[in-house]
């Protein structure tokens, strides 16, 4: 037996500070660029490399440790790159916050964490002030992407991104810990009951990131210029910002601006290949080229995520836009990447969430948690293990692990003979009718495939006699209109009659939860007690 001190091989740590120090070295030509007001905003990765190390000793020079925690209330921009990077290099723990979700929820979430040092995003103060007066554990607030410091009122000092890294930035000594120190925390939900908070160690980063880019998962390259429209605050931005500096791609940051325009423009100003976001965010953009004409000719992929996509979406990307588009699932538990289709998914495959990469598992089981004998084509349980999925949430000595090892996903799934796996759904999320269940993902799938269709969501709804029934609630697409026959005509003979729902409501506009998917639980508080 070979003792660690008389290993054949070097024990070189796996700390996330190495993607950016590997970028800044190999890949100079490479740019972070930022859209701004007017314009665009771009940096080399040797630059924002020397400014994200000159951040940590600033960020030490306020007394802060490895160990602690910093938040960051922002969007995707250069200065949140820049912190983002100072913190987990010196081997503090950054907190991403989402600013769609109300100051009570973050105000927990920050309490829960103990974050001493809060960093805002453009056009974020007043929010930054209400949570400076309920967190007596925030000491100090750093303004990002140019505000000015008389922004903000309140007991914390303040200062901004720019005027910290002038007056205390100093070269640190990046990696100096130990890889399984954590370097992340991303709460799952602040919308219904307790936050639970999901800590991730550079350990665990940076195998995720060697799994999003094998060649049949993200598959990124020196060639590719990545549109990030998903939020850094959503599980680190799907291990964006890890990936593109570890292979010298280019990245995209749009702000704030996620609409069709803005992203139109993005993508075409700066050559995008790829963009990786949640399917509402490509509906605006596919709408916008077709109110104006416009055309994305260098854009070569799409990988969307975060929730069910509709069939005709996914056509459309694919037709209008001229692009693969790679479908994937994942979870905040899993740091997030799950599964994802190959980059060289043929567009008449069959849809699901793809297999996963190598370095997670999966397993499907029955209501009790025993494995199915046949893993495919029969419903089950969903289940996960691997290097970057929780065992414990932030605070807990508990772990959620079963005896076996495997993390409960709450999800249904179906898993083919090709290894693609279909979510069919949460187990929360399914309907009780008179004893018998009724499965809402299989209605809206077959609605949402209808061209006239834009979104669609079927939620329970009380009934004195059946105790559930299904309600459906529909975005008709622009310009369109379609009767209640049409559409319960498209489920006649496709799922049980008892399954098509007896009341469809029409809104303008499908409400959206904080991450960007359709939020059901509004439409519950809304509709549910009908």
């Amino acid at each position: 037996m070979i003792t660690p001190d008389l290993s054949p091989m070097q024990d070189y740590a796996l700390t996330v500070d190495r993607f950016l120090d590997h970028g800044a070295r190999w890949h100079g030509q490479a740019r972070v660029i930022t859209a701004a007001e007017r314009g665009a905003e771009a940096i080399g990765y040797p630059a924002l490399r020397d400014r994200a190390n000159r951040l940590s000793g600033a960020l030490m020079s306020l007394g802060l440790a490895p160990g602690d925690r910093i938040a960051t209330l922002a969007w995707n921009s250069q200065h949140h790159v820049e912190i983002w990077y100072a913190a987990m290099g010196a081997g503090l723990v950054c907190h991403t916050l989402n600013p769609r979700l109300t100051v009570a929820h973050l105000a927990a979430m920050i309490t829960a964490a103990g974050d001493r040092v809060l960093a805002v995003g453009a056009g974020l103060a007043v929010m930054a002030e209400a949570l400076v007066a309920s967190c007596p554990c925030l000491e100090r607030l750093i303004l990002l992407d140019g505000d000015r410091p008389m922004a903000v009122r309140g007991r914390a000092p303040l200062t901004n991104l720019e005027m910290l890294l002038s007056e205390h930035g100093a070269p640190t000594a990046w990696g100096r810990f130990d890889e399984r120190s954590l370097a992340g925390l991303c709460f799952t939900s602040g919308t219904t009951g307790a936050p639970k908070g999901v800590a991730y160690t550079h350990r665990s980063n940076y195998l995720h990131t060697i799994r999003s880019l094998q060649a049949d998962a993200m598959a990124l390259t020196a060639e590719d210029v990545v549109l990030v429209a998903v939020p850094m605050f959503h599980a680190n931005a799907w291990g964006l910002p890890f990936a593109a500096p570890a292979v010298g791609a280019s990245m995209v940051l749009p702000g704030r601006a996620a609409d069709g325009r803005s992203l139109a423009d993005l993508i075409h100003r700066h050559g995008v290949t790829v963009a990786v976001g949640v399917p509402t965010v490509w509906l605006g953009l596919l709408d916008h080229l077709d109110a104006t004409g416009g055309e994305t000719p260098g854009l070569e992929r799409i990988i969307i995520g975060g929730s069910s996509c509709p069939d005709t979406l996914l056509k459309r990307m694919e037709t209008r836009l001229g692009v693969t588009v790679q479908t994937s699932w994942g979870m905040t538990e899993l740091s997030p990447l799950g599964t994802i289709s190959p980059r060289s998914n043929k567009p008449d495959a069959a849809r699901g969430a793809g297999r996963p990469p190598m370095g997670l598992d999966l397993l499907l089981t029955d209501s009790r948690g025993a494995p199915l004998p046949d893993q495919r084509n029969t419903p089950g349980y969903l289940k996960v293990r691997g290097q970057s999925v929780v065992q414990s949430y932030f605070g807990s000595a508990e772990s959620v692990l079963d005896a076996d090892g495997w993390f409960d996903t709450g999800d249904l799934a179906v898993i083919d003979d090709a290894g693609n796996l279909t979510l069919a759904g949460r187990s929360k999320d399914l309907i009780k009718s008179g004893g018998e269940w009724i499965n809402p993902v299989e209605i809206e799938e077959i609605v949402g495939a209808l061209p006239s269709v834009g979104l669609v969501a079927v939620i329970g709804s009380a009934d004195a006699k059946w105790g559930e029934r299904p309600l459906m609630v529909i975005e008709p697409a622009q310009g369109q209109e379609i009767e209640d026959r049409a559409l319960r005509a498209s489920l006649k003979g496709r799922v049980a009659d008892w399954w098509i729902p007896d009341r469809i409501v029409r809104v303008a506009a499908m409400p959206l939860a904080a991450t960007g998917k359709i939020d059901k639980t509004q439409l519950r508080a809304t509709y549910g007690g009908a």
